[in-house]
């Protein structure tokens, strides 16, 4: 593996995965009139890219918040188009010393837009060099060891600090209080996913009826990038299987093949419910307990299915652990316990 700061590039790249990210980015809307859904987030941002160009500064730093795929590494490129600036970006975890968010920060150009992903799993050693950054354009390096060290700070061009995390509340509040925009998504309703499936599916050349675009939609756990996958996969089996055409009969198939249920709900998530059902008679049981159980990482279970499963009511988080709810029963086919204290007569 050849390391760089911030990049990491293997030595021989999965050609199929590539693909996969290629079709991703060509799906991915270039304007805000072209994003599909969240509102208010649109219209506020809109205002606020109006007046910074009117003004001819830079947009203040942007926080965006929420769950994985609903579009905040599309926002963040929207925001860099309509200020028509140098959009460069990189993630929390590939930052590990100060050096490297240096070398980012004094090669940015006049205006431009400095993405980071997963900023909450920042280094916090290296939040201390954010902070002069973003409020005063300043950065200070340190020359030299020992009794002979000294710092010398480096002016930095203008620039947007946009970050995306997942997880707001491990943000130190420091970080946190220096973002001037704040903006949270939320997970989308079908008719809006089923408006982007039948984008994705104009720019993909598949052709696609608004039932077929619906059916794929409620399905999709109220994530775009979820929607998009599921119509990837649903055109390859209209192209072998089908009639080259995607309808809601083509859709129900596909989605079925792919095991994923009428509630959006897929392989892993029936094994997380049915975990706690039956190996751990509904719960409580701790997460780490549940990761091992599933053979899934926690953390891949707490940030990305979870939330769907406490969404839909199927899944409680309660100090002791998570808790199987009746309607968790009822979808996997399962008798609920009794509860307790109930009488049996």
């Amino acid at each position: 593996m050849i390391r760089t700061p911030g990049i990491e590039r293997m030595a021989q790249p999965d050609p199929i995965a590539g693909e996969e990210e290629e079709v991703d980015r060509s799906l991915r809307p270039r304007r805000l009139e072209d994003f599909v859904g969240q509102d208010g987030v649109k219209s506020q941002l809109a205002v606020f890219i109006e007046a910074a160009r009117a003004r001819g500064e830079p947009l203040d730093h942007v926080l965006l918040a929420g769950p994985p795929g609903l579009g905040k590494t599309s926002l963040a490129q929207i925001i860099a188009n309509e200020l028509d600036a140098t959009f460069i970006s990189t993630s929390g975890p590939a930052l590990e010393r100060k050096a490297d968010v240096a070398a980012f920060l004094s090669a940015l150009e006049p205006g431009s837009v400095f993405f980071v992903d997963e900023i909450h799993r920042l280094p916090r050693a290296l939040e201390e060099t954010f902070y002069p950054a973003m409020e005063d354009r300043q950065l200070p390096i340190t020359v030299g060891a020992g009794a002979g060290a000294r710092v010398v700070t480096l002016d930095l061009q203008p620039f947007t600090l946009i970050g995306a995390t997942t997880r707001a509340g491990l943000l130190t509040t420091p970080l946190r209080d220096r973002f001037g925009v704040t903006h949270r998504l939320d997970h989308y309703a079908p008719p809006e996913l089923a408006e982007i499936v039948v984008r994705s599916a104009g720019i993909l050349g598949i052709g696609i009826d608004r039932a077929g675009a619906l059916a794929i939609a409620t399905r999709s756990r109220g994530t775009p990038r979820v929607a998009n996958r599921l119509l990837r996969r649903a055109r390859d089996f209209a192209e072998v299987r089908g009639a080259g055409r995607i309808d809601a009969t083509g859709a129900g198939e596909a989605l079925d093949l792919l095991e994923v249920d009428a509630e959006g709900l897929d392989r892993l998530d029936r094994e997380i419910l049915r975990a706690i059902c039956e190996k751990f008679g509904g719960g409580p049981v701790g997460l780490s307990t549940l990761a091992i159980a599933v053979a899934e990482e926690a953390d891949t279970i707490e940030d990305v299915y979870e939330p769907y499963l406490l969404q839909r009511g199927l899944l409680q988080r309660t100090p002791r652990g998570r808790i199987a709810t009746a309607a968790a029963y009822a979808h996997l086919g399962l008798k609920a316990p009794r509860p307790a204290g109930e009488r049996l007569f």
